[in-house]
């Protein structure tokens, strides 16, 4: 199966495609939000102008087991394949976990989610190792989100911790092939993460840069200048967060036409690899 993104690279030298990498469908069950359908999002999309976006169940991260959320994610994308791309669920302690990530090999997803903190899993134990090394075997990057809210919005019932800095750093190195996109982020936790990476490390992760404070504090920019602008890319968040507020912060900045394009999209477009899928 052609992935998704071999058909973006054959548009590289015309132009960059605006990609989201962090978006859901489906209720959150902690709050009430606008219903995340399908049409919904594509319709968010068009207003921003994103072209396509990979997309995860937004419920399946509660889930004992994930796999009829990854149905339902299934169910919900194959009909807009062209514009959303699923991002499915692998719990890594269930038995027949291997086959959930096969199959998000063979049905063409853009990556694999994976919530050791709700899922009741060490982030940086044996199990998170495996299927590290499992998704880089495979091509699959995993997208790891290290938090849904800011801790001061949370329902009482939601007492999942933030994804560790130290854990994410830890699997980063625990596999020379396995490839990361991390969503919701701050500038602490990208700084601490990042600095304790080789070079080589570093270039294996990506990370969206829709928890980092834009002007005027800035952050961004600082992260830019010592991180490396290369090293990020355009995550929305939709339907938690509104997806203005990500490139919003775009605009502010001085930034010339080729580093935004970049910025929303050049850099995950290269920072794949053609073989993946």
């Amino acid at each position: 199966m052609v992935s998704w993104y071999q058909t973006e690279m054959c548009l590289e030298e015309l132009r960059v495609t605006v990609i989201d990498v962090s978006a859901f469908v489906g209720d959150y069950p902690y709050r009430c939000i606008l219903p995340a359908t399908p049409n919904w999002l594509l319709s968010q999309m068009d207003r921003m102008g994103i072209e396509s976006a990979w997309v995860g169940h937004l419920p399946s991260f509660l889930y004992r087991d994930p796999e009829p959320g990854n149905d339902r994610l299934l169910d919900l994308v194959t009909p807009h394949r062209d514009r959303l791309v699923p991002v499915p669920v692998v719990h890594p302690r269930l038995p027949g976990w291997e086959n959930e990530l096969n199959q998000a090999a063979e049905v063409g997803a853009a990556a694999i989610r994976v919530y050791p903190m709700h899922q009741g899993l060490d982030p940086c134990g044996g199990d998170m190792r495996v299927l590290v090394a499992a998704a880089g075997s495979v091509g699959l990057p995993l997208l790891f989100t290290v938090r849904f809210e800011d801790s001061r919005q949370r329902h009482r019932a939601d007492t999942a911790a933030d994804l560790p800095a130290a854990a994410v750093r830890t699997l980063i190195r625990s596999d020379s092939e396995a490839r990361f996109v991390i969503s919701n982020a701050d500038r602490g936790f990208i700084e601490e993460v990042h600095f304790g990476l080789t070079p080589g490390e570093a270039a294996r992760v990506l990370w969206d840069f829709s928890w980092v404070w834009g002007p005027p504090e800035n952050q961004l920019k600082l992260l830019f200048d010592t991180v490396g602008a290369d090293r990020f890319t355009l995550g929305t968040g939709m339907p938690l967060r509104i997806p203005d507020a990500a490139i919003t912060k775009l605009d502010l900045m001085d930034l010339n036409e080729d580093d935004r394009a970049l910025l929303l999209g050049g850099n995950l477009i290269r920072w794949l690899p053609r073989s993946n899928g």
